[in-house]
């Protein structure tokens, strides 16, 4: 089978991570993937932060956790990386192409045996005034909006299984 077609069906979204962090190689091939999604006209509108230090990190997770409405839990599950999806919000195509920035950094991360996981809540927290004092804190403007939030790391254990495919997942017409 093709390597591709088969990172494709073996990816899984693993929700327990090695403290170890992620080597730069991997980090830098992972984002190089994000970079070459495609985008409603070439417009480039996504934005990919990457967040390593613990504080950040505990921060996002926290306000990931109070915007689900479990606080105290930890929605990044431990992962020591995350990759922020931004997009331009005025851009016409800016949650499809954030969304399919998301899917390369995951289909990269597996391709190198690095687990992710897509956190939703992006959107709401950015919608928040500590969202958007984040995003001057990064020198980005207010006109992105949260896409999802990809965390990387090693797999603690093995992946899940993978659920059957449902009948009439395609139809010829």
């Amino acid at each position: 089978m093709n390597e591709t077609l088969k990172t494709i069906r073996t990816r899984r979204s693993i929700r327990k991570y090695k403290a170890e962090q992620i080597s730069d190689m991997e980090l830098n091939a992972i984002l190089e993937a994000g970079t070459w999604a495609p985008t409603g006209m070439g417009a480039q509108s996504p934005v990919m932060v990457v967040v390593q230090d613990k504080e950040t990190l505990e921060l996002l997770s926290a306000a990931n956790a109070e915007i689900q409405g479990r606080p105290g839990t930890d929605p990044f599950y431990g992962a020591p990386t995350a990759v922020v999806v931004l997009a331009d919000g005025e851009k016409v195509n800016w949650l499809q192409d954030g969304s399919l920035v998301m899917g390369n950094l995951m289909l990269a991360a597996a391709s190198l045996g690095v687990g992710s996981c897509w956190i939703n809540r992006a959107k709401e927290y950015f919608d928040l005034p500590e969202g958007k004092a984040l995003l001057k804190k990064w020198g980005l403007p207010e006109t992105l909006w949260g896409v999802g939030t990809c965390i990387l790391g090693y797999a603690e254990g093995e992946a899940p299984n993978p659920k059957p495919r449902k009948e009439g997942y395609v139809v010829r017409v």
